[in-house]
């Protein structure tokens, strides 16, 4: 569906440059078809975003390719300084974030890239839940004028999503008053799970699928505080920069408080293993995470 979309944009669109640095999971067929508007570097990912900026210098929007950890921490000083500071539309497609490097060690793990790419000044950044909520969001995000960071998540959808996606809106499952969970990208399909075992357990349970992280919608942060005795952020990222970071800065910002759970890995880097036993280990299965909220809202008296 993802190289689907890219080809039939490109096709549509000859500002459009498909881009990678020697990863070509996503666009293995795209060489073909787009002749010299596709471009491999190789494994050399600063000079590809440098190449992309000066191709969005001169009206192209190019949308690059490479590993999530390789992008986001090898090349950031190019992706901040020649796409970030001038405000290019470079659209940076990051593959196999989180805990989708599964049985990759901690070189090749991104779970500090929410917190890097939103540092940036202009940059915004999504995390689309699946296959289905990804090929939703891209178009909007591939036509803004602003270099845009993309979770890439190609998973089956487990959901049917709203297709009126807005850049800096999330969207809302469901709204519940014992419990709110706030999560983004391939978190969700556990989330979905965890939500159901909440509600057999008879609480009133929202479910919150972030997708826009920034601009990320703040109105629907407060409103979760408002009506939930419980706010639960589920991130497959370090504790520090991502959701969990992101709501306390909104709820400071308009001088609220909550009780708020964050689930995800407080300074550690995961056990590298096939994608369920990772989750297993790590606690990060629907059942798993469901019972941490049930206990903590004992203790909590919630």
């Amino acid at each position: 569906m993802y190289e689907e979309l890219l080809k039939n944009t490109a096709l549509a669109d000859e500002r459009f440059v498909v881009m990678t640095a020697e990863n070509r999971a996503l666009v293995r067929n795209l060489p073909a078809v787009l002749g010299k508007r596709f471009i491999d570097t190789g494994i050399t990912e600063q000079t590809m975003i440098g190449a992309a900026a000066g191709l969005a210098l001169r009206g192209r929007i190019p949308v690059v390719h490479a590993l999530s950890a390789f992008l986001s921490m090898r090349a950031f000083e190019f992706i901040r300084t020649d796409a970030g500071i001038a405000n290019l539309p470079v659209k940076l497609s990051s593959f196999i974030p989180g805990f989708l490097s599964d049985g990759n060690g901690p070189t090749h793990q991104a779970i500090e890239d929410v917190s890097i790419m939103r540092g940036i000044p202009n940059m915004q950044v999504f995390a689309p839940a699946d296959e289905s909520d990804l090929v939703t969001m891209l178009p909007k995000i591939w036509n803004t004028p602003n270099p845009a960071y993309v979770r890439i998540c190609t998973r089956p959808a487990k959901y049917q999503h709203d297709t009126n996606f807005e850049i800096g809106k999330a969207e809302i499952i469901s709204e519940g008053t014992d419990v709110t969970i706030l999560v983004y990208g391939f978190m969700f399909e556990q989330a979905l799970i965890t939500a159901e075992i909440l509600r057999e357990q008879g609480k009133s349970v929202g479910l919150i699928n972030m997708r826009s992280l920034k601009p990320v919608d703040e109105k629907a942060i407060i409103k979760a505080a408002q009506q939930s005795d419980l706010i639960v952020t589920i991130e497959d990222h370090f504790l520090t920069g991502g959701l969990y970071s992101i709501v306390a800065e909104t709820l400071l910002k308009n001088r609220m408080t909550a009780d708020v759970l964050p689930i995800a890995l407080n300074e550690k880097w995961f056990k590298p293993a096939r994608l369920n036993e990772v989750l297993a280990y790590e606690g990060f299965t629907g059942k798993q995470m469901a019972e941490k909220i049930l206990e903590v809202a004992v203790s909590y008296q919630l």
